[in-house]
């Protein structure tokens, strides 16, 4: 028994995301050796508008950069919570778990805080924000490539037009057919590569999407690991207290969801964060209030109980006077 908790308690709650970095880099290695293959093919593309398509690739890069950064975040997080849990020293805890810090140290001591599950929705919405920008810069890679098939279109419209504006009339109808023809190849040689921009927005785009779904992934076992072992510290105590310890849980609960919201206000917190800590406490009003309740009917019915006694006990004291006369 002794050798199964010492097993239990080295074992690490939360598991580093390191496959999933591995993954990013295994995608962008091939796709690098795709573009290696395609290089002659990729050229002309990339010259016929270098300007707006260079724009795209820079903006792929910023998305790469983004979607490792919002990975590699969570070995700071994930090492300090497996500190915690082999009661190692505790360490000046991370930005995203700053606020979770007394509820890791009362896992840590075998019990479960009040208001920790909503301190779990604070956690989860920030590392959605964080996936934010990328679904945003996803969005723009496919403007900016739409964009560039605007842009080629209208230089091409705009040569059609100028070759036949340049047309001279009253010729011969095949001298001015070779002319059309002689005109139109320029324009209409190069429309291929006009469209080069929405190529590099349309594949920025899926690999954009494909970062972002890996860094989601990491983010969701993350935070469904740290919840398992949050809430796995209840002890039967906490399960068996009676409606007053239930009202003295829902105060704290309400305490706590109003710091929290007050601590997002003055760091200036995002609409997300603010409406789900508005919610938790909003929820905690409400389970407040189900508490009161409930200790006011528990009065009421005792109230009534001590009634119907003491009318059961003057009728049998009213009956014995009755005997005696």
């Amino acid at each position: 028994m002794a050798a199964r908790d010492t097993g239990e308690n080295n074992r690490e709650p939360l598991a580093q995301p390191g496959i999933y970095l591995g993954r990013m880099a295994i995608f962008l290695i091939l796709v690098g050796f795709l573009a290696f293959i395609l290089f002659k093919q990729i050229t002309p593309a990339f010259l016929a508008n270098p300007g707006l398509n260079g724009l795209i690739l820079g903006v792929l890069l910023i998305a790469v950069l983004i979607a490792f950064g919002q990975v590699i975040r969570l070995f700071r997080e994930v090492a300090y919570v497996n500190a915690a849990a082999r009661g190692a020293q505790a360490k000046r805890p991370p930005s995203l778990l700053a606020p979770m810090a007394p509820m890791v140290a009362a896992r840590v001591a075998g019990t479960t805080l009040a208001g920790t599950a909503g301190y779990l929705d604070t956690i989860a919405a920030r590392l959605d924000e964080g996936r934010d920008i990328l679904r945003y810069i996803a969005g723009i890679l496919i403007l900016l490539g739409l964009l560039g098939t605007f842009w080629g279109l209208i230089d091409t419209l705009s040569a059609v037009g100028g070759v036949i504006k340049g047309m001279r009339g009253g010729g011969d109808a095949g001298v001015m057919f070779d002319e059309l023809k002689s005109g139109l190849a320029v324009p209409l040689s190069g429309i291929g590569l006009a469209f080069s921009a929405s190529l590099f927005g349309l594949a920025s785009s899926l690999i954009t999407g494909f970062l972002e779904l890996q860094a989601g992934q990491a983010h969701a076992r993350f935070h469904n690991e740290l919840q398992d072992w949050l809430l796995s510290g209840a002890t039967a105590a906490t399960a068996a207290v009676g409606a007053p310890v239930g009202s003295a849980a829902g105060t704290q609960d309400l305490k706590e969801a109003i710091d929290r919201l007050t601590a997002l206000v003055a760091e200036g917190g995002s609409s997300r964060a603010a409406t789900l800590a508005m919610t938790n406490l909003a929820e905690g009003i409400q389970g407040l209030v189900q508490h009161m309740r409930a200790e006011q009917q528990m009065i009421r019915d005792w109230v009534e109980a001590q009634a119907s006694r003491e009318r059961e006990l003057k009728q049998v004291l009213d009956r014995l006077g009755r005997e005696r006369v």
